[in-house]
């Protein structure tokens, strides 16, 4: 008895042999290729820099920040106004 075999579907593609007819593509031409998909999906690039949380001058500064945020004479204030604005039924 033979194993049933699923229909194809219009999205199945016939397997390549990759490896067999082309050399491999350079780290910058792969780049280069998955760029040009996410450009053609309407994306861009966007770079991001964030504070260096392992850097213990950084984390120093953010603590001090954060003392003196702490003494502000309206924090008190602040902190119910966030307790009221903030969902807190979004937290998983």
């Amino acid at each position: 008895m033979e194993a049933a075999v699923p229909p194809k579907s219009k999205n199945d593609k016939p397997k390549r042999n990759k490896s067999a007819s082309r050399e491999p593509k350079t780290a910058q031409e792969r780049m280069r290729a998955r760029r040009a998909r996410l450009r053609a999906q309407g994306l861009r690039p966007v770079q991001f820099w964030v504070p260096d949380l392992r850097d213990p001058k950084v984390r120093a500064d953010i603590r001090r920040a954060a003392e003196r945020l702490s003494k502000h004479p309206e924090n008190a204030e602040i902190d119910d106004w966030i307790e009221q604005m903030y969902d807190w039924n979004e937290i998983s």
